[in-house]
């Protein structure tokens, strides 16, 4: 007879291996007005993406792509500053 046993300490034995570094912490937080800028961007597609957009629904658009667009500007202007070089 086989005895069924948990794997629960094989599976989390890692687990302190396996959380983000301060640094990827650092860089999601750096990253996060463009991430938040692309959910923007997502939901005001997603709201026109079964019916004919109205002309509140193209402004809303545009909006969101230029929010987009500034964050990737400023993700790559901090960047560059950073580095101390063009990104």
């Amino acid at each position: 007879m086989d005895h069924i046993v948990t794997v629960q300490d094989a599976v989390t034995a890692f687990a302190d291996f396996m959380e983000p570094t301060n640094a990827e912490l650092d860089a999601i937080e750096q990253e996060m007005p463009l991430i938040v800028a692309d959910v923007d961007l997502l939901d005001a597609q997603i709201v026109v993406i079964d019916r004919t957009p109205t002309m509140l629904d193209e402004r809303r658009i545009r909006r969101a792509r230029r929010r987009v667009l500034a964050a990737h500007r400023d993700l790559a202007n901090g960047l560059a500053e950073q580095t101390g070089g063009a990104a």
